[in-house]
């Protein structure tokens, strides 16, 4: 009795101290994490304060003087891009809208775009370091003085807004690792490419700038014995940027494989290793991608209208059969593949589609590629809806394209057996309700969802081999990347307007297409502006993707250009402007970006690596 008492006793006392120890663990982890993240509260406070005091004391001084030095000016600019490239990855994390005051595009944004009412839509003076660049770069603009000097409180005002939400911020490691690894994505695909100092090009030391203080954030998180090669990564990436500052001569295909992809699968690492609870987000770029160019790193499904719109293979194999059906259409005559050729990418190779009553009529744009369509928001060249479902919608009553209706699709549907099973184990919730608009939709819409591959040659490179790209194709990368400013628009590594890093915001840009080519008039066809009513979107269309181009001609909106050569030559002369057309709102730089022929065949050679293979 005595020994088995104490053998009970024993283990009851094992159990306590283990139980114990866990809790004393469990407690020693939230303190520590709550340490670590005031810390990173109490840092990233500093360096608002610090650039907050830099604006006040150095550059607005500096603007305020009744005659200004250009250089100093300058420089005292670029020391405060500088100060915000420090606390950049944590303002455009938790306050994205508020970090757009401090350095935000320098072109109108449009805020509650309600495209069923464009009453409701109101366009926002842009602001921030990039508006003040225009002002100084290169060469002061003394009529923008004034101008000047309020940006520059601006950006003071701004700044306080942002210490205030900090302030009562509650920050969590796994959102702070999140965020980190963001900045990486962010410094990949925009950073090094000039996209928010197109004027200075600073790129190298603001990138630099900004590793640096993600260094100090994550030395907080990595245990000595564990992960130091992420600190190693992240002093050999500085190192780098340091030693290579020049903006057209930085390889950028180096720097994304030998230490981008490095430092965010590091902290990815980070990212899996933290106890405790994290929340999935639904964004376009997966939560759990180590890098960019991962497989499998997008999710075709996060513009869809929500989760029971979400693609199956059920839906997608009925929205292929639906995909390839005519009498979807008014006339019998025409299915969606009639426009959209697996062939030429889901184009037509048109410049523009035939009318479906009047062939000899053409319709007012031209075809784009299905393929990816799903990993960017608003569809159609003018953006004027928000889903693919709303798109196939849009299509099929278009009296011009299918001439369909979509009471007569059901009806059609609900009539063919083969039909009915489809729609059945397709959508079962809705299985004895009959079939719907949104079901068919749906299933066509989760069909070009599924004709998302990022499987390119490119994407083989960056995925580890070497060999799937030539030194010319290379070449092409960097350019692209670089000098040819390419990827200030079509941002790698979906080369389309969606903007990384978090892939919520599609752009439309203002080229100032000609009619044709024998006629350097602007085209009549205004764009985004007819949705959405705002002058300075004129003219302003949704930028496509570059992947699979070479099989997606004629380009642009109108068709107008049948080669890549043609292409390149109106980009590298400054579009609109290298016409000799006079467009006020042209957002395209007006600059001859004086590429040579053999730097165009370069670029061209690139984007055709950009080739899907079904």
């Amino acid at each position: 009795m005595y020994k088995k008492v104490g053998i009970v006793a024993f283990l009851f006392t094992g159990l306590f101290i283990v139980g114990f120890t866990s809790v004393n663990s469990n407690y020693t982890e939230q303190t520590q994490s709550s340490l670590r993240e005031q810390k990173i509260q109490k840092e990233a406070l500093n360096q608002l304060a610090s650039f907050q005091d830099y604006v006040r004391d150095s550059l607005l001084f500096e603007v305020s003087k009744d005659k200004i030095d250009e250089q100093r000016v300058q420089q005292v600019f670029l020391k405060s891009r500088l100060l915000f490239k420090k606390f950049e990855w944590i303002a455009e994390y938790f306050s994205a809208d508020l970090t757009k005051r401090l350095n935000g595009p320098p072109v109108q944004e449009i805020e509650n775009a309600d495209l069923l009412d464009s009453s409701l839509v109101r366009a926002v003076d842009p602001m921030g370091l990039q508006v003040i660049e225009q002002f100084i770069f290169p060469k002061y603009n003394v009529a923008e003085k004034k101008n000047l000097v309020n940006e520059t409180r601006h950006l003071i005002t701004n700044t306080a807004y942002l210490i205030s939400f900090f302030a009562d911020q509650q920050l969590a490691d796994w959102r702070i690792l999140d965020a980190a690894k963001l900045e990486v994505f962010r410094i990949i695909s925009l950073g090094i490419t000039g996209f928010d100092n197109p004027l200075s090009l600073n790129s190298m030391e603001e990138s630099s700038e900004s590793l640096k203080s993600l260094k100090g954030v994550l030395r907080l998180y990595v245990n000595k014995k564990n992960n130091t090669a992420l600190l190693k990564d992240l002093d050999a990436s500085i190192e780098y940027l340091n030693r290579n500052s020049d903006f057209n001569s930085f390889d950028r295909a180096k720097f994304i494989k030998s230490f981008g992809n490095e430092i965010s699968s590091g902290i990815a690492q980070l990212e899996g290793d933290l106890p405790g609870r994290k929340i999935k987000y639904n964004r376009m770029l997966k939560q759990e991608a180590r890098t960019l160019f991962d497989s499998g790193a997008f999710n075709a499904d996060a513009f869809s209208p929500g989760p029971e719109f979400h693609i199956t293979d059920a839906k997608v194999g009925l929205g292929k059969r639906l995909f390839y059906d005519q009498s979807l259409s008014g006339t019998g005559t025409r299915s969606c593949v009639s426009c959209h050729n697996p062939e030429l990418a889901f184009t037509d190779g048109l410049a523009k589609h035939p009318d479906i009553h009047v062939p000899s009529k053409l319709l007012t744009r031209n075809v784009p590629t299905l393929l990816n369509a799903a990993l960017q928001s608003n569809y159609f060249y003018d953006m004027r809806v928000l889903t693919l479902e709303d798109q196939v919608r849009d299509v099929i009553s278009s009296k011009q394209e299918m001439d369909g209706s979509m009471d007569a699709v059901i009806k059609y549907l609900s009539a063919d057996k083969s039909y009915q099973s489809l729609f059945k184990m397709a959508f079962p919730a809705k299985a004895g309700k009959g079939i719907s608009s949104d079901q068919v939709t749906n299933a066509l819409a989760s069909y070009i969802r599924s004709l998302t591959n990022l499987n390119s040659r490119f994407d083989e490179y960056m995925r580890g081999n070497e060999t799937a790209l030539s030194n010319q194709e290379l070449k092409g990368f960097n350019l692209f990347m670089g000098k040819a400013k390419c990827a200030t628009c079509h941002f790698a590594p979906l080369f389309n307007g969606v903007t990384p890093p978090k892939y919520v915001e599609s752009e439309a840009e203002v080229l100032g297409v000609p009619v044709s080519l024998a006629d350097s008039t602007l085209d009549a066809d205004l764009g985004y502006y007819n949705v959405i009513g705002v002058d300075s979107y004129k003219h302003a269309f949704k930028i496509p993707t570059v992947r699979n181009i070479n099989k997606t001609g004629p380009y642009m909106h109108n068709g107008i250009y049948k080669t890549l050569d043609q292409v390149m030559e109106f980009y590298n002369n400054g579009g609109a402007a290298g016409l000799g057309i006079n467009l006020a709102n042209q957002t395209l730089s007006a600059e001859n970006l004086r590429l040579t022929e053999k730097e165009k065949e370069d670029i061209i050679s690139f984007m055709k690596s950009l080739e899907s293979r079904l």
